[in-house]
């Protein structure tokens, strides 16, 4: 699903990315409100966000992780509308290594010689694209550490995926519900001067944005983690190829170089995850019993 939300995007090209992002946030957070109602898990939402407002910590580490996946959500559709698609794709090759930073500087995690040697090489593939476009890959990389550092704090705040899901999109749905509303009122909406298909496809964003997001967190409870770290590079896969087949963008020598050194630093990454994972398959099978 994530790979192939380019499609989806693209069809809203003659959107604005903002608008597409603000209908993106409001649509989601009434799908979420639906999917609550439908599994009766309002009370139990309403008890969680109740802890939630009792604890300041909690509730602005909510916020964060609103505003980062917002960040994220709004880059992924620019960059996907306006002829990006490979370096989006290249953001996402680099998240986990991203992640296995923040790991060390923020939780104290330490580093293996195999990872060390995985991250040098996604740097130089980065560095590498950098100094012969002359250009900082600012695309790519916004969506690395946005994603990388939802993730962190998602991590300081364990909570069920769909009330989590409902929660970061509640914070963020009055500015996304302020912004739609004034573009009524100056007259900038397109959500009315579009097609019937683009209206459905705007409200629809919700859906495209809530399902991959559910059954990612619902999958990852099903199999272990090393196949959840190998599964995570198929999105950014199909996206490269849409990016090259597709949409027909640009993917030259230096790309190739670039990409090379850091599928490189992605494979070793893991390899050594699977290796140290298979080596302690039994302790994790207990800990994710446990979880479940």
């Amino acid at each position: 699903m994530w790979g192939f939300l380019p499609l989806y995007w693209k069809l809203l090209d003659q959107i604005p990315s903002g608008e597409i992002l603000a209908h993106r946030v409001f649509w989601s957070f009434i799908f979420m409100l639906i999917l609550l109602g439908a599994g009766r898990r309002t009370g139990e939402s309403v008890q969680v966000l109740k802890t939630f407002i009792r604890s300041p910590k909690a509730f602005f580490s909510l916020a964060a992780a609103s505003l980062l996946i917002s960040v994220n959500w709004f880059v992924y559709i620019w960059a996907v509308n306006h002829g990006h698609v490979i370096e989006a794709s290249l953001g996402y090759y680099i998240n986990p290594l991203v992640s296995i930073l923040l790991g060390i500087a923020v939780l104290k995690e330490k580093l293996n010689s195999w990872q060390v040697i995985s991250v040098v090489l996604a740097a130089a593939g980065v560095l590498f694209l950098t100094f012969q476009y002359g250009e900082f890959p600012w695309v790519s990389l916004t969506l690395a550490f946005s994603f990388g550092l939802y993730g962190l704090v998602k991590k300081m705040i364990p909570m069920d995926a769909t009330i989590g899901l409902t929660f970061e999109t509640l914070m963020v749905t009055p500015l996304a519900f302020v912004y739609i509303v004034l573009l009524f009122v100056k007259g900038e909406s397109s959500f009315l001067a579009v097609s019937l298909v683009d209206h459905v496809l705007l409200i629809g964003a919700g859906v495209a944005t809530a399902f991959p997001l559910l059954y990612f967190a619902k999958g990852a409870k099903l199999i272990p983690l090393y196949m959840v770290g190998f599964l995570q590079y198929i999105a950014p896969t199909i996206s490269l190829i849409l990016g090259i087949f597709v949409f027909r963008e640009h993917f030259s020598k230096v790309h190739m170089v670039a990409f090379s050194f850091i599928w490189t630093g992605s494979l070793i990454f893991s390899l050594a995850k699977t290796k140290f994972m298979l080596n302690h398959q039994p302790k994790f099978r207990k800990n994710r019993s446990i979880g479940a």
